[in-house]
């Protein structure tokens, strides 16, 4: 005897039909290969960055920008980089959770309609996914941009960092853009 109400036959009767999925070429994946051209650009400029510089040289390339070789064991700003050891693992992980989060969202975002925030999640996710190779294979970041003004320093980051900063700042107006349309009745 079947489960199949009357009416219904073949292997989904009575099954609730399923979810319909965007393509993949269709969905936010289609912007993928800018999250690896970020990873490949990041690691191919610290590669570079630890074969031609010793720890601490540093360039003065503009008024407001040196080359400099730094570490950082911890986060942003140096969060946590005193700690023991313990917050490489958790970097890596949240880098990992992070980055199954954004591609499972970009691969249900339809990219036509949401070109600038797959945009976005593809940097952030380029971005993770860079420091987090840096952390699996050396425990630490390279970092080698470094802006001042005068006597006043910003910390030294990388292209994943930018990457992630450009993106969080795209995906901020995408937001403010959307709210702004649907707000005037577009959306």
């Amino acid at each position: 005897m079947s489960d199949a109400h009357p009416g219904e036959s073949g292997p989904r009767a009575g099954a609730q039909p399923a979810a319909r999925q965007l393509p993949a070429a269709a969905s936010g994946w289609r912007w993928l290969p800018l999250a690896l051209l970020v990873i490949v650009l990041d690691q191919l400029a610290k590669a570079w960055m630890v074969h031609h510089f010793v720890p601490f040289e540093r360039v003065h390339v503009l008024r407001m920008l040196d080359i400099i070789l730094t570490y950082n064991t911890g986060a942003a700003f140096s969060l946590l980089a005193g700690a023991s050891g313990w917050q490489r693992w958790l970097f890596v992980v949240l880098a990992l959770a992070v980055s199954a989060v954004l591609l499972m969202w970009l691969r249900r975002l339809p990219a036509a309609v949401h070109g600038g925030l797959a945009c976005a999640l593809c940097l952030i996710t380029g971005g993770a996914l860079g420091n987090m190779i840096d952390r699996l294979t050396t425990g630490r970041v390279v970092d080698f941009i470094y802006l001042h003004w005068r006597d006043h320093y910003f910390p030294a980051f990388n292209l994943a960092d930018s990457a992630i900063t450009v993106g969080a700042v795209v995906l901020l107006a995408d937001a403010w853009l959307e709210g702004r349309a649907r707000g005037q009745g577009r959306v």
